[in-house]
């Protein structure tokens, strides 16, 4: 009897035993729980975000990722408490964040190019910076803005004193447009292809049809220094799931259009699914691989900022952003 007792004592150990094993198991492929914050409400710029979502990237990844709006913190100030692990940023934001001691670090360019720029109804026969004399401009009171305005009017010599730049706030681009309001700085992206469905002709001036330097990146993914040092594991996770998110946007911009419907289904289909083919061809452009970022990139513009006196304060370039979390891709 009591060898009886033995031996179910020593089964019922080696049960326990079992058991908990598998429960550690269990514990190691635990997916870890991280946040990105939108710079915006959703659009195709993240669209390769909810791709990697919906088709399990992040899973294959060990993530569990919410995507947030960002409310009235905004993403960087979110990425930059640690409030947030990811934000959807800009270089220029970044860029002035780093001079203030802001430890934000951009990981990946969302878009090769500046595809933003300056709209107008094409009624108004505003087709050069020449034109922006006598006009009024709809921005959202950033000294940025005027620095831009100011540089583009100098390559015609022209006055940006004869321009009325007013505050028009959160208004959209058709709405101001019957303000008298006579351009607005949009992403072509999704306000110009809004237009195109409208019927609206635009003359749509590019800021890089005027100035290399104004060739930034906008929008990029960044995350924090604190992030990079403890949690680097994690962050070239993230930074891989999402790549693959926005390389199947590239090759298949009809599904992932579907996928960003599926997620925000209050956007207009018609409207997500032009925008996604127009960007398709646009989120990697002429770079070796998604997300790839440049130094003379970063430097160029930082130093485009200095001269029109919206950036004061030393400004080391190498170290606002990185390509050491991208892919590491396989050379022929």
């Amino acid at each position: 009897m009591k060898k009886w007792l033995l031996v179910l004592m020593a089964a019922l150990l080696t049960l326990a035993g079992c058991s908990e094993k598998k429960d550690t198991n269990k514990d190691e492929h635990a997916l870890k729980k991280v946040s990105v914050v939108l710079d915006w409400a959703p659009n195709t710029n993240h669209t390769g975000l909810y791709v990697a979502k919906k088709l399990g990237y992040f899973e294959e990844q060990g993530l569990d990722v919410d995507i947030l709006q960002p409310g009235d913190a905004g993403a960087d100030q979110l990425v930059a408490s640690g409030k947030a692990q990811f934000g959807v940023s800009y270089q220029e934001g970044i860029t002035q964040a780093r001079v203030q001691g802001v430890p934000l670090v951009s990981i990946a360019a969302i878009i090769q190019h500046n595809t933003s720029g300056f709209a107008s109804i094409a009624s108004k026969g505003i087709t050069s910076p020449k034109k922006f004399e006598g006009k009024t401009y709809g921005g959202w009171g950033a000294p940025l803005e005027q620095a831009v305005l100011q540089s583009l009017m100098q390559t015609e010599n022209a006055d940006i004193n004869k321009l009325d730049i007013i505050n028009a706030g959160d208004i959209d681009f058709f709405t101001m447009m019957k303000k008298d309001i006579d351009f607005a700085w949009i992403y072509y992206a999704w306000t110009g292809i809004e237009a195109e469905l409208r019927g609206e002709k635009l003359n749509m001036l590019y800021l890089t049809d005027y100035s290399d330097q104004l060739d930034y990146y906008t929008p990029v993914l960044a995350t924090n220094e604190k992030m990079i040092q403890d949690d680097p594991n994690t962050v070239e996770a993230f930074v891989a799931a999402v790549a693959k998110g926005y390389e199947y946007a590239i090759s298949n911009p009809s599904v992932a259009a579907d996928v960003l419907l599926e997620a925000v289904p209050d956007l207009d289909k018609d409207l997500v699914h032009k925008s996604q083919e127009w960007l398709a061809d646009k989120y990697q452009d002429d770079a070796a691989q998604w997300g790839e970022q440049k130094l003379a990139v970063w430097e160029n513009y930082a130093k485009w900022m200095t001269s029109n006196n919206v950036l004061e304060g030393e400004f080391k370039a190498e170290q606002a952003f990185t390509n050491d979390f991208l892919p590491k891709k396989e050379t022929k």
